[in-house]
């Protein structure tokens, strides 16, 4: 059947709420459609609603150690358009807390896209791709948007009620943002004195990462993808946004996959729910 065809068939036959905002207008998917149009950059835009929503059942991640084994976000929706050179993905899910801080014995809400690094008929393993075969992936995370959106990342921003006595960088004797003053400062950050790209500030709350495999997660650089997220009434919406896929077009389909962290069930790396592989494909105008 024609993509456009199942498209509207669907619409016609699910009279049920769901959609990105507007539930009269929604239509569920088979496939993630990615619709040609302008990208916007805030998930709550109107503009989602031109788009199909796949509802993307989530599987435990239970392939490789640290296993999780207890379904905690059963579903992610999600809604896909593109410019013709970028593609961006909507990611919809319930979570009724909000962990945006990665402190210690707690962790952050999280989000991630994969897409096969090449469109070819094969497809390498879903779960983070395999030797030679590898997958790329852009990754959200919750702690990260609090910070690109202006939270400090200081014991007095991560613990309102901490009492500190004294820290020698903050000595009136140092002016502040003097060289001495940040040689100091330094003493007490060794990572971001190392320049760990991890130890922040954070300037973008996405990560491009790849993959061969479990195990195997290493930084993509100058990969230039971006991203934003938004607390919503029930959970959270997240646009992930990253070049279109090289060779991916409308008549060369791929496949993409989705993961979701739920900090407050102390999900972290391994520990997640994630998807199968899911077809994407351009939806065709009528």
């Amino acid at each position: 059947m024609h993509r456009t065809a199942v498209c509207v068939l669907f619409a016609a036959l699910l009279a049920a709420p769901a959609g990105c905002r507007k539930p009269v207008a929604a239509v569920y998917a088979p496939s993630v459609f990615v619709v040609p149009a302008a990208i916007p950059d805030d998930p709550l835009d109107e503009a989602w609603d031109a788009a199909p929503v796949h509802v993307a059942t989530l599987l435990t991640q239970d392939m490789v150690e640290p296993r999780s084994m207890s379904l905690t976000t059963e579903k992610v929706r999600v809604c896909a358009l593109t410019d013709g050179r970028e593609i961006a993905f909507r990611l919809q899910w319930a979570d009724g807390t909000n962990d945006d801080r990665a402190v210690p014995a707690r962790f952050a809400d999280a989000c991630a896209v994969q897409l096969p690094a090449k469109v070819e008929p094969s497809l390498p393993a879903p779960q983070m791709g395999e030797p030679g075969r590898p997958v790329e992936i852009v990754y959200w995370n919750a702690a990260w948007q609090a910070t690109v959106d202006g939270r400090g990342d200081t014991i007095r921003d991560l613990y309102p009620n901490a009492s500190v006595d004294h820290y020698p960088f903050e000595a009136r004797s140092l002016e502040s943002g003097s060289p001495e003053q940040i040689e100091m400062a330094a003493r007490y950050a060794p990572a971001r004195a190392l320049n760990n790209a991890m130890a922040g500030p954070r300037t973008t709350p996405v990560q491009d990462l790849t993959a061969e495999g479990p195990g195997t997660l290493s930084p993509r650089p100058a990969a230039g993808s971006t991203g934003r997220g938004r607390r919503t009434a029930d959970g959270w919406a997240v646009v992930i946004r990253r070049k279109l896929p090289q060779g991916f077009s409308a008549q060369n389909e791929t496949q993409v996959a989705f993961a979701v962290w739920e900090g407050g069930h102390q999900e972290v790396g391994a520990r997640k729910m994630r998807t199968a592989w899911i077809p994407l494909a351009v939806q065709e105008k009528p």
